[in-house]
C-alpha cells in the first residue's frame, strides 16, 4: 500500500513539473484590470480546450500549459470584442498582458469552446464536459471534478463549506432538493451544466430584505435531446454469496419538459446498496421549515421512535431493501406550479456487534459490561407530499404543502451481558404524522412587504416494548441473587417465575400550530426594518404502562417499590409562546447589520394525576448578525443568538418508563426552561484565480439551566434508574473546524481538521460528575483530473477522542488512510477501485484493524452505447467486522460491528 501511495504521488509531481506557466493582467482600453474576465487555452495541435482561468479583481489570470506546445489564446468580457492569439510555449514561463477594446454593438460573445466556469454575481456556472473523464456515471461523479464542490460519504452536496438546501433540475424540484437521491441517481451523461446559486432566496419578493447568506441550490441543466423524451437507465444483476443467491434491480427514469416532469426511481436488492436509509426517511423534511426557527424559540416535541441501532457506514450483517420513488411537477399555467412526491422503503437487516461498555467513576461500584447482541430489523416506511404555488402576478404568491408520514416498524433483540445474563427485547411502532404549510408572500409597493407563514403538526406515536430476561426463583433475595432482581424488586414484578417478562404500552400524541407574520418597510436601498408577529401553540398527551406476562399468558399489574408507585402515566402538556419581533438591516461599505431582539410571552403547564403545574413568564432575546464582504467571493460572518430551550412530554411525565433492559426513566414535572448563548464565526474564500477554496468556522455555545439526568445504579448491576433536573452548572461546548483546498492544474489537494470540546455536568450515585469530551479530526486528500490518463485520489483521516468522565479517563486514535483509483481504458472500459485501511486503538495497543477494498469493470462499445456490462466486487477482502467508539453522558464504549461478507456480482446497465 506504501508503495502504491509514493508511486501515485509520484505520477502527479511529474505531471505538475511538465507544465509552464502563462500568466498576466487583463486590461480594457484605457489599462483598467477587468475582473472576472474568461482566459482559455485551446490546444492547436489536438484543437481541445486545455486549459481556462478567470481574472481576480487585480485583473490577473494564470493557465497551467504543456512546454514546446502552441496555443490559442482566447480572451472575452461582456461588452467587450473577444481577443485571440496564437502563443508558442517552450522551457520557461511567460509573462503576458492583454487589452480588450470596447463594443458598442453588443453582440452576444462567440467563442471556440465554451468556458469550463463562468461567473456572473452570485450565480456559478460549471459546464460537466469540461471536467468529465469519461468515469462518471452519476451526478456524484460529475460535482466530485468541479472545483468548490464537495460531495461526502452520505451523498450530500457541500460547496465552499455549506450545506446545499436544493437541488433541482432544469429550475424544477427534485424531490424537494434533495441532495442524496439527485447525487446517487440522476446520470451523468444527462447532465449540461451545474448551476449554483449562492445567496439563494426561495422567494423573489424577499430577496433583497431576507438573509439568504447560508442558502445555496443547486441547478442541473440537462443536455439537448434529455428534455420531451424520457431518459436515465435500468441496471439488472446477480451473484453469488456462500451459498445465497445475491440479485438487485434498479429503473432510475426521468422526463423533463417545460410544462411537467416525471422521476422514478426504484431499487430491488440483497447487497446492502442502501439507496434511501431509515436515517434519510428521519432526515427528510420535504422542504418544511418551522417558521419560528430564528425567533429564539427552540421546544422539542421529542422522539418516540424505536431505539434502533443504527447502520455503520450502511453495512451490516444482512442487508435486503426495496425502494420506489416519484416525483412529479406540473404548470398547467404560467401562474400556477402543482407538484408531490411518494416514498416508500421497506427493508429486513441482520446486525451483529460486540460492545464493551465503561462507565463514568469506576470507584462508584458499577461494573463494565460486555454485551453479545444479534438483532432483526424490519421496517416499512411511507411519505406522500403534495404542494401548489400559485404566483397571478408579481406581487402575490400563496405557497401550499401537505406531507403524510406512516411507518410500521420492530426490532427483536437477543442479548448476552456479562452482568444481566440472557436477554430477549422486542420493540414495535405503527407512528403516523400529517404537516401542513401555508405561506402567502404580498407586495405592497416598493417599500411595503409581508409575508405569512403557518405550519400544522399533527402527529401520533405508539411504541411497544418488551423484554424477557433471566431469573432463578429460588434466590431472589439471597446473596447469590441474579442480577436483575433488584430492579425487578424495585418495580414490583412477580419473581417466582422462572423470567421476568415485562412490556409497555406507550402512546404520544402531538398537536402543534406554528404561525407568524412578517412585515418589512424599506428604508432605502441600504436598509429595511422588519417587525415579526408569532406564536407557537403546542399539546401533547402522553399514555404509558407497564406489565408482566405470566406463564398463562394473563398479565399482572405491578406496583413498585420505588417512584413512589408511579408506574404508568396519563400526562397532558400544554405549551404557548407569543412573541413580537424586531430586527434593523442596514449596509455601510463592506458590512452588512443586522441586529435584533424579540419579545416573549410564555406559558408552559403540564397536568398529571390529578393535579396541575404551570410556569408562566416574560423574555427579552436578542440576537445579532453582521457580514464582512471583502471580496465578491470572500466574506465573514458573526451570529449571535439568545435562545430559550424548552423541553418535551417525555421528559415531563414522572411515571417510570422503560426505554431499555437497562435503562428506567421517570420525568419531573417541575422542569423549566433553559437559556442558552450561541456564537458563531465563519469565514469563505473561494478564489478562482488561484483555484483555492478556503472554509473555517468556530462557534461556542452556553447552557444555562440546562436539563440533565440524574442517574442511579443498584450496586453491582448496569441498571439505571434517572430523572432529569435543571442543572446549575453552565454546560459549555466549543467547535472548530476548517478546509483549505487548492488546484494546481490537473491536481487538486485539500487539508481539513476540526475540534470539538463539550463539557457537563450530572449526578451519579448522588455524586457531582463534571464530564468533558474532546475530539480532533485531521485529513489530507490529492486527486488528479486527467482527461486522457488514469486519475486518482489518495486521502488520510486521522481522529483522536478524548473522554473524561467523572474518575474514568479513555482515549482512542484511528488511522485511516484510503485510496481511489479509476481509469478510462480505449474508450470502452472503465475500471473503478477504493481501498481503506482503519488502524483503531487506544494508548498501549491496537483494539482493532480493518480494511475494505472494492472493485468494478465496465464494458460498453462507446459512450453512446445502450448497453452496459459490469463486474463488481465489494469486501474483496473478505473483512469480518469494523470498530468504532461511542460516548454518553454516563459511560464510554467501544463496538465491533459485523458486517456483510464479499460479494461479487454481474449487471447489466440499460441506458434510455
Amino acid at each position: 500500500m506504501k508503495k502504491l501511495f509514493i508511486i501515485l504521488l509520484l505520477l502527479a509531481v511529474q505531471q505538475s513539473f511538465a507544465q509552464i506557466k502563462l500568466e498576466g493582467v487583463v486590461k480594457d482600453s484605457i489599462g483598467n484590470p477587468l475582473e472576472l474576465a474568461n482566459v482559455i487555452a485551446i490546444n492547436q495541435t489536438s484543437n481541445t480546450l486545455e486549459s481556462y482561468a478567470i481574472t481576480n479583481d487585480q485583473g490577473r489570470y494564470k493557465l497551467n500549459l504543456a512546454k514546446n506546445t502552441s496555443y490559442k489564446i482566447q480572451i472575452s468580457y461582456v461588452g467587450m470584442k473577444t481577443s485571440d492569439n496564437v502563443i508558442a510555449t517552450k522551457e520557461a514561463d511567460i509573462d503576458r498582458d492583454f487589452s480588450l477594446q470596447y463594443d458598442n454593438t453588443l453582440d452576444e460573445i462567440q467563442l471556440t469552446y465554451e468556458m469550463p466556469v463562468t461567473i456572473k454575481g452570485d450565480t456559478i456556472v460549471y459546464n460537466a464536459d469540461s471536467f468529465n473523464k469519461g468515469t462518471e456515471r452519476k451526478l456524484g461523479d460529475v460535482l466530485k471534478n468541479l472545483p468548490g464542490v464537495e460531495v461526502n460519504d452520505e451523498g450530500e452536496i457541500e460547496i465552499e463549506g455549506k450545506a446545499v438546501t436544493k437541488v433541482m433540475v432544469d429550475g424544477k424540484d427534485f424531490f424537494d432538493g434533495d441532495s442524496k437521491l439527485a447525487t446517487k441517481n440522476i446520470p451523468a451523461n444527462a447532465v449540461d451544466k451545474v448551476q449554483v446559486l449562492k445567496n439563494y432566496a426561495e422567494v423573489g419578493q424577499l430577496s433583497g430584505v431576507t438573509n439568504n447568506q447560508d442558502n445555496i441550490a443547486i441547478n442541473i441543466k440537462l443536455k439537448e435531446g434529455k428534455t420531451n423524451f424520457w431518459f436515465g437507465d435500468i441496471t439488472a444483476g446477480s451473484g453469488i454469496a456462500d451459498s445465497d443467491g445475491l440479485y438487485l434491480v434498479q429503473p432510475k427514469l426521468f422526463y423533463y419538459s417545460p410544462k411537467y416532469s416525471i422521476n422514478f426511481i426504484g431499487d430491488i436488492n440483497n447487497i446492502g446498496e442502501i439507496a434511501f436509509t431509515r436515517r434519510d426517511y428521519f432526515n427528510f423534511t420535504g422542504g418544511f421549515r418551522a417558521p419560528s426557527s430564528q425567533s429564539g424559540t427552540n421546544i422539542s416535541l421529542g422522539n418516540n421512535d424505536l431505539g434502533f441501532l443504527t447502520l455503520q457506514n450502511n453495512r451490516a450483517k444482512d442487508i435486503n431493501t426495496k425502494f420506489g420513488a416519484a416525483n412529479f411537477s406540473y404548470s398547467p399555467k404560467e401562474s400556477l406550479d402543482l407538484s408531490g412526491f411518494a416514498i416508500l422503503s421497506s427493508s429486513k437487516t441482520e446486525l451483529q456487534e460486540n460492545r464493551f461498555t465503561q462507565y463514568t467513576d469506576s470507584d462508584l461500584g458499577i461494573p463494565d459490561e460486555f454485551t453479545e447482541n444479534n438483532t432483526l430489523q424490519r421496517s416499512d416506511l411511507g411519505m406522500l407530499k403534495l404542494s401548489a404555488k400559485y404566483k397571478p402576478n408579481t406581487n402575490n404568491q400563496l405557497e401550499y404543502d401537505i406531507l403524510g408520514r406512516m411507518s410500521k416498524e420492530s426490532q427483536d433483540q437477543n442479548y448476552f451481558s456479562s452482568v444481566i445474563g440472557t436477554i430477549d427485547q422486542f420493540e414495535e411502532s405503527s407512528p403516523y404524522s400529517i404537516n401542513q404549510n401555508l405561506n402567502y408572500y404580498y407586495t405592497l409597493d416598493d417599500k411595503n412587504i409581508f409575508a405569512l407563514s403557518a405550519q400544522h403538526l399533527l402527529q401520533d406515536e405508539d411504541p411497544f416494548y418488551n423484554a424477557l430476561l433471566e431469573n432463578d426463583p429460588t434466590n431472589n433475595d439471597g446473596a447469590n441473587a441474579d442480577s436483575y432482581d433488584t430492579t425487578a424488586l424495585g418495580l414490583g414484578l412477580d419473581g417466582s417465575l422462572d423470567n421476568y417478562d415485562i412490556a409497555q404500552n406507550k402512546r404520544v400524541k402531538s398537536n402543534q400550530l406554528d404561525a407568524k407574520l412578517d412585515y418589512w418597510n424599506v428604508l432605502n436601498n441600504k436598509s429595511n426594518i422588519n417587525f415579526t408577529l408569532g406564536t407557537i401553540l403546542s399539546n401533547q398527551k402522553f399514555n404509558s404502562d407497564i406489565f408482566q406476562f405470566l406463564e398463562d399468558g394473563s398479565t399482572f399489574d405491578p406496583t413498585p417499590n420505588i417512584n413512589d408507585g408511579l408506574d404508568y402515566n396519563d400526562t397532558e402538556y400544554n405549551f404557548t409562546d407569543l412573541y413580537l419581533g424586531a430586527h434593523y438591516q442596514f449596509k455601510t461599505g463592506i458590512f452588512t447589520i443586522t441586529p435584533g431582539v424579540s419579545a416573549h410571552a410564555y406559558s408552559a403547564k403540564n397536568t398529571q394525576f390529578g393535579s396541575e403545574y404551570t410556569d408562566n413568564f416574560f423574555r427579552l432575546l436578542p440576537d445579532f448578525n453582521t457580514r464582512i464582504q471583502l471580496k465578491k467571493s470572500e466574506n465573514i460572518i458573526f451570529n449571535y443568538r439568545m435562545q430559550t430551550q424548552f423541553t418535551d412530554i417525555n421528559q415531563l411525565a414522572e411515571g417510570l418508563v422503560l426505554n431499555g433492559y437497562n435503562r428506567i426513566f421517570s420525568g419531573n414535572r417541575e422542569l423549566e426552561s433553559a437559556l442558552s448563548h450561541n456564537l458563531n464565526l465563519a469565514y469563505w474564500s473561494f478564489n478562482m484565480f488561484n483555484y483555492t477554496n478556503v472554509f473555517a468556522n468556530i462557534n461556542y455555545n452556553k447552557s444555562i439551566d440546562n436539563i440533565r439526568t440524574a442517574s442511579n445504579f443498584e450496586p453491582g448491576s448496569v441498571v439505571n434508574v434517572s430523572s432529569p433536573f435543571n442543572s446549575g452548572f453552565a454546560d459549555e461546548s466549543l467547535s472548530a473546524s476548517g478546509r483549505f483546498q487548492r488546484s494546481f492544474g490537473k491536481i487538486r489537494t485539500s487539508v481539513k481538521g476540526g475540534f470539538t470540546y463539550s463539557k457537563f455536568n450530572q449526578f451519579i450515585q448522588n455524586r457531582r460528575s463534571e464530564n468533558e469530551n474532546y475530539t480532533q479530526n485531521y485529513g489530507a486528500e490529492i486527486r488528479s483530473n486527467f482527461k486522457e490518463a488514469p486519475n486518482f485520489e489518495i486521502g488520510y483521516r486521522y481522529t483522536i477522542q478524548n473522554n473524561d468522565l467523572g474518575t474514568t479517563r479513555t482515549k482512542f486514535f484511528t488511522h485511516a488512510p484510503r485510496v481511489e483509483f479509476d481509469a478510462y481504458i480505449w474508450k470502452t472500459l472503465t475500471f473503478r477501485t477504493s481501498y481503506t485501511y482503519n488502524n483503531f486503538r487506544d494508548e498501549n495497543q491496537t483494539l482493532n484493524s480493518f480494511e475494505f477494498w472494492d472493485a468494478s469493470l465496465s464494458y460498453r462499445k462507446d459512450k453512446d452505447a445502450k448497453l452496459e456490462y459490469q463486474i463488481k466486487a465489494t469486501n474483496l477482502l473478505d473483512t469480518k467486522s469494523q470498530n468504532q467508539t461511542n460516548t454518553s453522558n454516563i459511560s464510554v464504549s467501544a463496538t465491533e460491528y459485523f458486517i456483510q461478507p464479499r460479494f461479487v456480482t454481474f449487471r447489466m446497465i440499460y441506458s434510455l
